[in-house]
């Protein structure tokens, strides 16, 4: 069931790409060089890597999405790289252990449960399009360590507002 936590501003370094459901290697293979990027400058990540939707349009098959890694302490960007903070706030959090394909469920019963209980997400739809201040995917689990995507652990955290 999902949880509602507070959260403090956490900064992350990331980039940004406009995608669609087939093309999010794009956005995402970054992550690895976005952490050999922060090493290279004596930084790791504070917590897992995530994707940052800001944009979701699925009739159109268009999302805007960060691929970002939060880090301790804000790192100025470099070429298409940038730094930002992740925003301050309550968030509905639930936890997902398996494929990443099979988030789309979790995703909806979350959503659900948020309607259910009268909560408003920090979102606005225009012209078929959902526009996100903050829907994070956070991935906990290091594909290194465990190459099975069956295996991997996700949170979501999709802001209040």
């Amino acid at each position: 069931m999902p949880q509602i936590i507070e959260l403090p501003e956490r900064p992350y370094v990331g980039v940004r790409g406009t995608i669609t459901m087939t093309t999010f290697g794009v956005v995402g293979d970054r992550i690895a060089g976005i952490i050999g990027w922060l090493a290279e400058r004596g930084h790791h990540p504070a917590d897992a890597p995530f994707f940052r939707y800001e944009e979701i349009d699925m009739a159109g098959d268009r999302l805007v999405v960060q691929a970002g890694v939060p880090v301790a302490v804000p790192v100025e960007g470099e070429g298409d790289l940038f730094a930002a903070v992740l925003p301050a706030g309550r968030y509905v959090t639930e936890s997902h252990h398996g494929h990443p394909d099979q988030l789309f469920g979790v995703i909806e019963s979350v959503l659900t449960w948020v309607e259910e209980q009268g909560l408003t997400l920090d979102a606005t739809e225009k012209d078929g399009t959902e526009h996100w201040g903050c829907r994070l995917e956070l991935y906990k689990t290091n594909p290194l360590e465990e190459p099975d995507l069956n295996n991997w652990d996700i949170d979501l955290q999709f802001r209040l507002s």
